[in-house]
């Protein structure tokens, strides 16, 4: 009898997930730690301290006056859309004297989201021209908080001054499929990006 070894079909090894980062971004209050907490998969990291009255004079509290806490560095979060994309997320701080962070947190980011407020949406202006200006696909999110007025996507579109390719959608940062939904459209948004980036011109 002849013994030799024995096939047996080999099982390729899982593949593992994409990885991308996806920035939180927009004005201060608007709900960017609320929307990492509420998606991610692991205990997010935060970076928040309380609000003192040294900070009163910078920090405009209009319309978020129950607001006792700010980010003053990152939020990080995690979630897995499906078994082979995890997105990484980091929101970042909403104050004016916090901004020099934002280009360390940028490096390396597929897109971003732009929390809005409609009670303060001015506060949006900031954080959208950054991400113009460096060329970065983002969505704008309208947090829909309660008792603040609610407007179609196309009414924001137009007083933001957003260009037609800029996703906009309402959400609930609160709630944990609103807020993957939203993820969701920046990925969407980004990879059609990237393609029409990499389509070459027409002679």
């Amino acid at each position: 009898m002849v013994f030799g070894r024995s096939e047996r079909r080999r099982r390729s090894a899982p593949a593992e997930p994409v990885t991308l980062k996806i920035l939180v971004a927009g004005g201060f209050g608007v709900g960017k730690t609320t929307l990492v907490g509420s998606v991610s998969e692991i205990r997010p990291l935060r970076t928040e301290e309380r609000l003192t009255e040294a900070g009163r004079p910078v920090d405009d509290l209009d319309g978020v006056e129950g607001k006792s806490t700010t980010t003053v560095a990152m939020d990080f979060g995690r979630i897995t859309v499906h078994e082979e994309l995890v997105l990484y997320l980091f929101g970042t701080p909403g104050q004016d004297r916090f901004w020099f962070l934002w280009d360390e947190l940028a490096r390396g980011a597929l897109g971003a989201v732009v929390l809005a407020d409609t009670r303060r949406l001015a506060d949006s202006f900031a954080a959208i021209d950054y991400f113009e200006r460096r060329g970065l696909p983002f969505t704008v999110a309208v947090n829909c908080f309660d008792g603040a007025a609610r407007y179609p996507a196309e009414t924001v579109r137009d007083a933001l001054n957003l260009d037609p390719g800029v996703p906009v959608m309402l959400c609930d940062a609160r709630e944990r499929e609103s807020a993957r939904d939203v993820l969701i459209a920046v990925v969407e948004h980004a990879m059609r990006h990237g393609a029409e980036r990499r389509e070459p011109a027409l002679p």
